[in-house]
């Protein structure tokens, strides 16, 4: 792979398809989305088709632990341009749950714009619908999904309105936990 492959085959149709999924996955946390279309050093084609979707050159882009490399940085650069930044300056985090600890890096948001909060894309090793119980909007009743720590994301949840949102990415299925939902233990 280099620097100048990996990317949507069709764009238009590719990322509009992928922008369906993650609002999909943002819209009823705990659903699982398979998406797929692109590929990049070192990422499940999930993260990569996040990357590509949401990312851009006004969007700080944190990479932690074993996934800033350089030829991640290099086909960031050419398929998005998303700018290099620190975890607390950062828009969108991308890294594996122990890499992007301590959490309180990244923002909440302030109290009169919480939009302004990071995003985190979390690679995991596993997504499935087992685990923790998630009830809150856009959850008809409750769900499960595997999550790689309850105590974090109910932290989180602690400081709604402000808090980070997450994308958790796998091979190629996606799904989300804003900072609206619940997370009760299994």
């Amino acid at each position: 792979m280099n620097d100048l492959s990996g990317g949507f085959e069709s764009p238009a149709r590719d990322a509009a398809n992928a922008f369906r999924a993650i609002f999909e996955a943002m819209a009823r946390p705990g659903t699982i989305q398979r998406v797929a279309g692109s590929a990049a050093p070192g990422l499940s084609p999930a993260a990569a088709t996040v990357l590509l979707t949401l990312t851009d050159t006004t969007t700080p882009l944190h990479l932690a632990g074993g996934l800033d490399s350089l030829p991640l940085r290099r086909w960031i650069a050419f398929h998005s341009g998303a700018p290099a930044a620190t975890a607390e300056q950062a828009a969108f985090a991308l890294g594996r749950w122990p890499d992007l600890h301590p959490l309180s890096r990244f923002s909440i948001g302030q109290p009169a714009y919480p939009d302004r909060a990071a995003t985190l894309i979390v690679e995991i090793d596993r997504l499935d619908n087992n685990g923790p119980r998630l009830t809150g909007p856009g959850i008809r009743d409750s769900i499960r999904l595997s999550l790689p720590e309850t105590a974090a994301f109910q932290q989180n949840h602690d400081l709604f309105p402000l808090g980070f949102d997450v994308i958790l990415t796998c091979g190629d299925r996606l799904a989300a936990l804003p900072r609206s939902t619940i997370v009760k233990d299994a």
